[in-house]
């Protein structure tokens, strides 16, 4: 059938969805041919796709001529992120049974890690995190367990982007001391953040498996959450995650 591709995609809401996501990534706005120039597509296509957006109230545009994601997502949002609770709470409320402390989700958005969600521990010193925070990926174990799978070209872009700011003695601030944090990453299947953030916290995280870069972590103060238990920390997410793990 014309304009489906072979894996089953319709291609031009693939496109269009590719255009939106590029919009978010740059802040929300953006010119026709800023979105030629990163998505590849020929910039008559990108008009009649911006228009059915527009038409729709996914999109709108400025008097500057920039296309600006529409009101229209807000609701959309706001209804999305309902149901995540709904879907990802029990999930992370089980992290907490099994190992006492702090669980969290998180998503890779452009350059930046956005929380979305977190069960907080039962103990009366406890990390939390509000939802919605963003934070960068050089000094998070949520970061670290996102990227680690990206070109390194990418890795790269991002942390030129953003830079590598010093929060504590332990922060990474080269890109490629990053770069082999990220190997270690990849051997040993789980990401962590040695008091990187925020001194005496430490977090352990892996990637979901999927379309949407997600990821689940534990995070505690380093008295509890122990050096010698990150292994044991590991295990139980990634128990968490195979059965989280959209099928």
């Amino acid at each position: 059938m014309q304009g489906r591709e072979r894996t089953g995609r319709v291609q031009a809401v693939d496109r269009a969805l590719v255009l939106l996501d590029l919009l978010a990534d740059r802040g929300g706005r953006a010119t026709i041919t800023e979105l030629a120039e990163e998505s590849g597509l020929p910039g008559p296509t990108i008009h009649r796709l911006m228009n059915t957006l527009r038409a729709r109230g996914y999109v709108r545009q400025e008097p500057s001529r920039h296309y600006a994601l529409g009101i229209k997502l807000v609701g959309i949002g706001e209804t999305a992120g309902r149901l995540l609770g709904d879907w990802v709470t029990p999930a992370l409320s089980e992290l907490v049974e099994r190992t006492g402390e702090t669980a969290n989700m998180a998503m890779l958005d452009g350059d930046q890690v956005v929380y979305l969600a977190q069960v907080p521990s039962r103990h009366s010193m406890r990390m939390f995190t509000e939802v919605g925070r963003r934070v960068d990926v050089h000094c998070t174990a949520v970061g670290k367990a996102l990227v680690a799978d990206l070109p390194a070209d990418r890795v790269r872009e991002i942390l030129a982007a953003r830079g590598m700011t010093r929060h504590t003695p332990n922060t990474i601030v080269t890109a490629e001391d990053y770069l082999d944090q990220l190997a270690t990453v990849r051997e040993i299947g789980y990401a962590t953040d040695e008091s990187e953030q925020e001194q005496g916290v430490r977090c352990v995280a892996l990637a979901v498996p999927g379309p949407v870069p997600i990821a689940l972590s534990v995070s505690g103060p380093e008295s509890r959450l122990t050096a010698a238990r990150r292994d044991e920390v590991a295990e139980q997410i990634r128990r968490v995650v195979a059965e989280f793990e959209p099928h």
